[in-house]
Parts: C-alpha cells; structure tokens; sequence
C-alpha cells in the first residue's frame, strides 16, 4: 500500500513508525477518545454537507411557487 505525500510515497514500514510515535506520544489510553473525537468530527462535517444539499433542494419548490406568484401578480396588472 503506498500513498502519495508531497511528492514522494508513503510504505507501510513509514505508517508503522508513524502509528508507534503517536501510540508513544498520547498513551494508548488517548487513542480511543481521539478515535472518537475525529470521528464524531466527520459526521458532523456529513451532516452539515447533506444539510446544505437538503437546504437547497427546499428552496427550489417555494422558488417556483414565488415564481408563480408574481406571474400571476404580472397578468393581473396588465
């Protein structure tokens, strides 16, 4: 498995070292809570994209019906 990372490549060996600094640094009683946390992060950055996406598709009814509206507002004046 071999990733991209500025311009050179990552092996297995390097994300092993790079696993074994962070277990050495935050304890492996840390790892979890960060686990958690990075994860409850992501589903919130989800939940705030679908939420957008829903958003939008909301608007495009009451845009039409607007549409409509002032359509109708535009016959009756003339």
């Amino acid at each position: 498995m071999k990733l991209l990372f500025l311009g050179g490549s990552i092996g297995m060996g390097e994300i092993l070292i790079i696993a074994l600094v962070i277990l050495l640094f935050f304890g492996g009683a840390k790892i979890p809570e960060l686990m958690k946390g990075l994860g409850k992060g992501v589903r919130s950055f989800k939940d705030g994209m679908n939420g957008t996406a829903n958003e939008k598709e909301a608007q495009k009814p009451a845009e039409k019906e607007a549409e409509k509206k002032a359509e109708k507002k535009a016959e009756k004046s003339e």
